[in-house]
């Protein structure tokens, strides 16, 4: 991955996590300044059974698993499926983010993904870092297309750190995506592609060779 600092753009809690979290695992193993701003707790989908703010206590145990820092954690608190009618606001916090972090790289969903919150975050994302690299991640149960353009090659060792990262979301287990056979199954698929063991793929929305 390009660069030195990286921030991961996650609309909602664990879609970082979902899209690319072996590759979060090593960027930090490789020293790299890894931050992390998750813009809804989806308060408004919890189940019943939970607290409406679960995903703001799993959101830090699954980030802490992954070894990012608390204070390079970002939490937002917009509504879910709401995005699109709060465009100039996410845009504003974005730019905050830019001028505070200095990212090199930026980690978002994928432009053409059918979530509108997720296609909102990236539209939103590209305006704001459009002068440094951008990739996008995938979620390939909102992804129709996907170009799979770049190749993050990981161990054995991220790909444990992200199933278990992803086991501290027990408020979202009920989702078919959300099991260590589908993230490994995954992992291995791309892996496969590139005659590797595991590997996770992105698309290259802007990459800037100095």
């Amino acid at each position: 991955m390009v660069g030195d600092t990286i921030l991961l753009l996650s609309p909602h809690t664990d879609d970082a996590e979902l899209g690319c979290g072996a590759t979060i695992s090593k960027l930090i193993r490789q020293g790299k300044k890894v931050y992390y701003a998750a813009f809804s707790a989806c308060e408004q989908s919890v189940l019943p059974e939970f607290p409406k703010d679960i995903l703001i206590h799993e959101v830090k145990a699954a980030t802490g698993q992954l070894g990012i820092l608390p204070e390079n954690l970002f939490l937002y608190r917009y509504e879910v499926r709401t995005f699109n009618y709060r465009r100039q606001e996410i845009l504003d916090d974005l730019i905050q983010l830019r001028e505070k972090i200095k990212p090199d790289t930026i980690l978002m969903p994928c432009l053409h993904d059918i979530h509108q919150d997720h296609k909102t975050m990236a539209e939103e994302a590209l305006r704001a870092f459009k002068f440094g690299n951008i990739f996008s991640y995938e979620l390939p149960w909102n992804n129709l297309n996907f170009n799979t353009a770049a190749f993050e090659v990981v161990e054995e060792e991220d790909a444990l750190r992200k199933v278990k990262a992803l086991d501290q979301y027990k408020s979202q287990a009920h989702r078919s995506y959300a099991n260590e056979e589908f993230l490994r199954s995954q992992l291995r698929m791309r892996g496969v592609q590139i005659s590797r063991r595991y590997a996770e793929a992105f698309e290259v929305v802007r990459m800037i060779s100095e």
